[in-house]
């Protein structure tokens, strides 16, 4: 069981850096989906820079999750792997329990394209991520 939620785990987090990485470098598809809104304009512009480095802490993640499950052998002690599991599972948390503005179950903000997926996809994914990270923190050799 172990396996199969942690490869699932980095599939999504390394398809999630995929899409990142494909915006970075001008891609278009879904990004208007992406990013909150306040009276129908984005509520920030990201950046080439800040993009890519959203990909690489979610290809970060995909690697945690990996040297947790021992797919990956890394050369730290396992107790900072561990707690750097629970550390991203309780950001996955609060994600989505969100800024109660823009994003996460409890926003204020509604009624554009990305508040109804973030309520219907974003926060529900962020919340099973967290809960499988969580998994894998508990369950890992370490």
């Amino acid at each position: 069981m172990l396996a199969v939620v942690s490869i699932t785990l980095i599939a999504i987090f390394s398809f999630l850096a995929s899409i990142h990485v494909y915006w970075a470098f001008g891609g278009r598809f879904a990004k208007v989906a992406a990013i909150p809104e306040l009276r129908g304009t984005p509520s920030f512009v990201p950046g080439r820079m800040a993009t890519l480095l959203v990909a690489c802490a979610l290809f970060a993640c995909a690697a945690l999750v990996g040297a947790a499950a021992g797919f990956i052998e890394v050369p730290i002690q396992s107790i900072v792997i561990r707690w750097g599991c629970f550390g991203l599972a309780l950001l996955l948390l609060l994600r989505a329990i969100g800024d109660f503005r823009l994003v996460g179950f409890f926003k204020t903000v509604r009624g554009s394209r990305f508040a109804w997926l973030d309520s219907a996809l974003y926060s529900p994914l962020c919340l099973t991520l967290a809960a499988g990270v969580s998994f894998v923190a508990w369950n890992s050799a370490y």
